[in-house]
């Protein structure tokens, strides 16, 4: 069948939908609500930074974009209730909820204090579930929608010394397996990009440090570590009508670095 060009230009099906992110302002965040704008549709960048959120909305106002930005506290559901009647009067229901607002808290569990743990899991993983809860209200009262969720390859793999975030992150997959399972009849689809290494603001520090990055790129068969378009790249097919049999799944975005685990191990005449 050949396509006609306005078909082609809105491949992913985006074109008028309403795409709501958390952590708009900024990395991963910011990298999918400038994408969405890009695809044609209408964003909401909501984030608690609000310098971060200033910035997302001078480039989605240089792309003459339709959107609205809301300073959010997503582990507060007033907050996050605000933010959302916010959105539906300004642009319209919610199509698409991106969760990527997360937080990055050295500590191990030896004596990582209740309240440290405490404050990873309620942006990482309760903060989530706020949303999609929320934001699902006006899917499922129009019986459509898809939701993607930040994890982390963190979440299958243990990450010494990152206090919650490791389980922070498993959560994040496991509520996501639970969403589809419940909302699947609702027309609703849940799924997860896990990201490997990739230079964010929560991560730039690691970056900073003489050498990280050459030996960081070296463990990733591709040669490269990740940057935030490359998560929003997959972000957007979850997101979109391409991925309508997709649900509650995980998409690694790692260069294949998970895949390199055999390459640790010693083969004389192998190297």
């Amino acid at each position: 069948m050949v396509r006609t060009e306005q078909e082609s230009s809105d491949w992913l099906g985006l074109s008028g939908r309403v795409c709501v992110v958390t952590g708009g302002g900024g990395g991963i965040g910011r990298a999918t609500v400038l994408s969405f704008a890009k695809a044609g549709a209408r964003v909401a960048a909501i984030d608690i930074d609000e310098r971060g959120l200033e910035v997302t909305r001078m480039e989605l106002t240089r792309l003459s974009a339709e959107h609205v930005i809301a300073r959010c506290d997503t582990t507060d559901v007033e907050s996050v209730t605000a933010a959302s009647e916010t959105i539906e009067k300004s642009v319209g229901a919610c199509h698409v909820l991106v969760n990527t607002a997360a937080v990055l808290r050295p500590g191990a569990l030896d004596s990582l204090t209740l309240a440290e743990w405490n404050g990873v899991l309620s942006v990482n993983l309760t903060g989530y579930f706020l949303c999609a809860q929320i934001f699902g209200r006006q899917m499922r009262a129009h019986r459509r929608g898809s939701l993607v969720h930040v994890a982390s390859i963190a979440g299958s793999n243990a990450q010494g010394q990152s206090g919650a975030y490791s389980v922070s992150k498993a959560g994040v997959i496991m509520l996501s397996r639970q969403l589809a399972n419940e909302w699947g009849p609702h027309g609703i689809r849940s799924n997860v990009v896990s990201p490997g290494m990739v230079i964010t603001p929560m991560s730039q520090a690691f970056y900073d440090t003489p050498g990280v990055t050459e030996r960081r790129s070296a463990v990733v068969p591709m040669r490269r570590v990740g940057v935030p378009q490359d998560m929003a790249d997959a972000i957007l097919f979850l997101a979109s009508d391409r991925a309508s049999y997709i649900n509650g799944e995980e998409i690694t975005v790692d260069g294949g670095y998970a895949n390199m685990l055999m390459n640790l191990v010693p083969r004389p005449g192998f190297e």
